[in-house]
């Protein structure tokens, strides 16, 4: 249940953010108010995670493990997430959610070409299928949505690729540090650089938008932010992380109907043809046993 609703209320995200563009606001308005509203949450679990490390129960961070945690703050969570707010001006929320469910693909493509990882055939099948799903939705909102598609697309590739950078670089830091107290400190830290940003840009002066604005960033940042990031952590720490990525499946599947729902969004053969088609790549690449 836990993994199910995590990832329908971390899909969820990109429909709230549509409804969000709807009264005039950019993609730095947005993840700024998301930030902002967040932080108080992750900022507590940090400050007592950070009080068990001077009490002693779990051990401290040392420079070298600091400075990492601050570099995957910004390119994890800040600068995927607002690459992925600049793409959904452009694109669908169905098409968002699937080329962010290539993350897992770049994870294999990264970890071939810097940690010499042979990719099996069963694995390059998996991506095969994923990105020609991918392509099928892309072609669904070329007819729908316009040109600034490829444009939209790009910036959410390139989020799905940040996002995997920091999947990659997580890996050792977690095993010392801890999923809690990494992602407290994490989304911290993202927090603060998306307000630096935010008010670097617009100032005081942006605080200032229409109430609408300010409870759908409220739901964005507790009902997809926070509640999602620990909701997906509680499972992984019950069933695994291979139950728990199979079972976030159902988050790209949700965003089509909720956004066809909510959004008015268009549900074409095209577009269901794609989603089964990198859902299908993700089962195959979560069956496959990595090559040595």
């Amino acid at each position: 249940m836990l993994a199910c609703v995590g990832s329908i209320l971390f899909s969820a995200k990109a429909i709230v953010t549509k409804l969000t563009y709807r009264y005039g606001v950019d993609a730095l308005t947005v993840i700024g108010f998301r930030m902002l509203f967040s932080l108080p949450f992750f900022a507590v679990v940090a400050a007592v995670q950070a009080r068990r490390a001077r009490a002693g129960r779990i051990p401290r961070l040392n420079g070298r493990d600091a400075v990492l945690v601050l570099t995957l703050g910004f390119i994890g969570y800040y600068l995927s997430s607002y690459l992925d707010f600049l793409g959904l001006q452009y694109i669908t929320a169905g098409l968002e959610r699937l080329i962010l469910f290539l993350s897992p693909t770049f994870v294999l493509l990264i970890s071939a070409l810097y940690l010499k990882r042979r990719i099996t055939a069963a694995q390059w099948l998996a991506m095969g299928l994923s990105y020609l799903g991918v392509l099928l939705a892309f072609i669904h909102d070329l007819s729908f949505a316009g040109s600034n598609v490829l444009l939209g697309a790009g910036f959410v590739l390139a989020s799905a690729f940040t996002y995997s950078i920091y999947l990659i670089s997580s890996g050792e830091i977690l095993k010392r540090v801890g999923s809690t107290r990494l992602v407290a400190y994490a989304m911290s830290a993202s927090a603060v650089y998306a307000l630096l940003h935010f008010l670097a840009q617009r100032g005081l002066d942006g605080l200032v938008q229409p109430m609408p604005v300010y409870w759908l960033s409220g739901v964005h940042a507790v009902l997809n932010t926070v509640l999602p990031t620990f909701m997906v952590m509680w499972a992984v720490a019950r069933i695994g992380a291979p139950m728990t990525s199979q079972l976030g499946m159902i988050g790209p599947v949700s965003v089509l109907f909720l956004a066809w729902w909510i959004l008015g969004e268009p549900i074409t053969i095209l577009q269901l043809a794609g989603t089964v088609l990198v859902l299908g790549g993700m089962v195959v690449l979560g069956r496959v046993r990595p090559a040595n």
